[in-house]
Order: structure tokens, then C-alpha cells, then sequence
């Protein structure tokens, strides 16, 4: 297993500087106790923060001369396919994108969008992985991964590059974790600059917390209202390395606490995300939290998404 460190942050970022969409940063109402902002990271391109890794990755291989004329291939539950699709375009290659028949519409419209091959495959995500595995095999297209690789994990901690700059003095960093690339990539970032992780999984999607707890890898079974983008039945090794580190805190919220955040991002800031950029919020919400930070921190909370039906945020709840 590649070990990610910092140094592989620093060349994603240089990939991804000027390329991607630096990230919004705005303060949530004050909480009398702690200082609190919001990453929205939703606001990237294909509205989650996996095209960054994407580009790291289809860049790095343009770099090394490796883009085969087959294109490239992954499985995803939809937002790492959106990612991919969107950087292969920019690449000028072809995408052949596999993902569970139970991706919402929402996703599977944008793919088709991007132009990507799309391919529905099974109930959940390792079933179109298999596939896609396949795929690549016979046609030696380029696989890439949800998350599960180091240049796609670099590429996602160069959101944290940009959260400390804007946010100076920077405590903790809050970020919701399915397979663990996007907590792998911030926590290994967040590490070099003296900031604290929270990794947030729905109690019912807890890859990350299971291989903490085994102390290796281990397979559990998903079911949650943020499982479309969070259920990843395994964690990658790099985020079981990254949690064992101090500084990282693993906590699970309840699907009500996610849908709670998420319907109040909506209320009082008319902002629709995906539940899974909920859930990192959900740690921090309710009258006993998850996460309860100490007076006087700053916390950053990353919004990962935002590729969702907004139907049910309309009228009563």
C-alpha cells in the first residue's frame, strides 16, 4: 500500500491549481461556544469535490504518457463517476462509467450529460466494480477508483490546502466518509498543519469505524439514507492508516440527525445538498452531539456534495 503524505498533497495541488473551483468558505451562525464555517465544497465542478481527484489522476497519467486510447473506467455510486466523465472530457478521452441501478436519476442524467458511457450493474457498489474491473480487463481501458487510490485521495486533500489558508487559526476539520478518500487526502493534509480530523459515518454505513475498531480492512454491510454517495461496504487502506493517527476522531450519526441537518441547510440557508454532505454537519447538530467542540474552536465542516433530487425539501416536513 502507497503511504500518502503530504508531498503527494502538494503535487495534486499543483495539478489542480487554477483547474478546479477553490472552495467557498462562509461562517455559520455564531454558536456562543465555538466558531464554526462551512466549506461548500458542493460548489465544485460536477457538484461534489471528486473532480479534484479526478483531475489529479487523469492529469498525473497525461503527465506519465499512460491515458490509453481505450479511455478510462470506473465504478462509482455516482458522484466519482460525474468526476470522472468530467475530467476525461477535459482530457479528450473517453469515460465508461458502472454504477448500482439504485444511483438516483439525478446522477445518471448528469453522467449521460458529460458524455459518458453509462453502465447500470447490480444493487450496490461492489457489484459495479466487479464490472468494471472486467471492463478494463478486456479492453485495457485505464481504471481509475471512487477512492481507493493514492492519487485520487491526493487530489481530494487539497481542499484542506485551501480551508487553512482561508481560515487561519483553523482547529478542526469535520468531513463526512464513505470508502475514505476524501477523509484520507484531508487528514493527511490536515496532519502536516497541526488541524484536527472528524471522520462522520451514518451509524448504518461504518466501513471506517468497523476496520478501526478490527484494527484491519473489514467488509460491512450498508444501509442509510446517505448510502448512495456513503455506502462503501470497505474502507481503503490509506484511510484506516490516516484514522490511526492522533488527531483523528471517528464518530456515527443517526440517518434522522442527517436528514435533520440536511432539511436545516435548507431552511435557513436555502441551501440543497446531498445527505451525504449532511452527515458531517449531523455531527455537530442536535442536543448531544457526536462531535462537541470546546469553547473557542474553529471548526471547518466540508459540504461534499450537492447531487441530489431537492424535491423533498419543498413544503412541510
Amino acid at each position: 500500500m502507497h503511504r500518502l503524505t503530504y508531498d503527494d498533497i502538494q503535487q495534486a495541488t499543483g495539478r489542480t491549481t487554477g483547474r478546479v473551483r477553490p472552495v467557498t468558505l462562509a461562517p455559520a451562525d455564531p454558536t456562543g461556544a465555538y466558531e464554526l464555517w462551512l466549506a461548500m465544497e458542493f460548489m465544485q465542478h460536477t457538484g461534489s469535490f471528486k473532480a479534484r481527484g479526478a483531475h489529479n489522476f487523469l492529469a498525473a497519467h497525461r503527465e506519465a504518457g499512460t491515458l490509453p486510447a481505450a479511455g478510462v473506467t470506473i465504478a462509482s455510486g455516482g458522484n466519482a463517476g460525474l468526476a470522472c466523465a468530467w475530467a476525461a472530457r477535459r482530457q479528450g478521452v473517453r469515460a465508461t462509467v458502472f454504477l448500482p441501478a439504485t444511483a438516483p436519476h439525478v446522477k445518471v442524467a448528469r453522467l449521460r450529460g458529460y458524455g459518458a458511457d453509462v453502465r447500470l450493474v447490480g444493487t450496490e457498489y461492489a457489484e459495479a466494480l466487479a464490472a468494471c474491473e472486467e471492463f478494463a480487463a478486456a479492453t485495457g481501458a485505464l481504471a481509475s477508483h471512487a477512492y481507493d487510490h493514492p492519487l485520487i485521495a491526493a487530489g481530494a486533500g487539497t481542499l484542506l490546502e485551501e480551508i487553512v489558508e482561508r481560515v487561519p487559526g483553523l482547529d478542526t476539520v469535520v468531513v463526512a466518509v464513505g470508502g475514505g478518500g476524501l477523509f484520507a487526502g484531508v487528514a493527511t493534509a490536515a496532519r502536516h498543519h497541526g488541524v484536527r480530523t472528524v471522520a462522520v459515518e451514518p451509524e448504518n454505513c461504518r466501513a471506517l469505524h468497523a476496520a478501526l475498531e478490527a484494527g484491519r480492512v473489514t467488509e460491512v454491510p450498508v444501509d442509510s439514507v446517505a448510502a448512495d454517495a456513503l455506502g462503501a461496504r470497505r474502507a481503503s487502506p490509506a484511510a484506516l492508516a490516516a484514522a490511526q493517527d492522533d488527531g483523528v476522531t471517528s464518530v456515527l450519526v443517526p440517518d434522522a440527525a442527517i436528514v435533520d441537518a440536511r432539511r436545516s441547510l435548507w431552511d435557513d440557508r436555502r441551501l440543497a445538498v446531498e445527505h451525504a454532505a449532511a452527515t458531517a454537519l449531523a455531527a455537530l447538530s442536535g442536543p448531544a452531539p457526536a462531535y462537541a467542540p470546546a469553547e473557542g474552536e474553529k471548526v471547518a465542516v466540508v459540504l461534499c456534495g450537492a447531487n441530489t433530487d431537492p424535491g423533498d425539501l419543498v413544503g412541510p416536513r
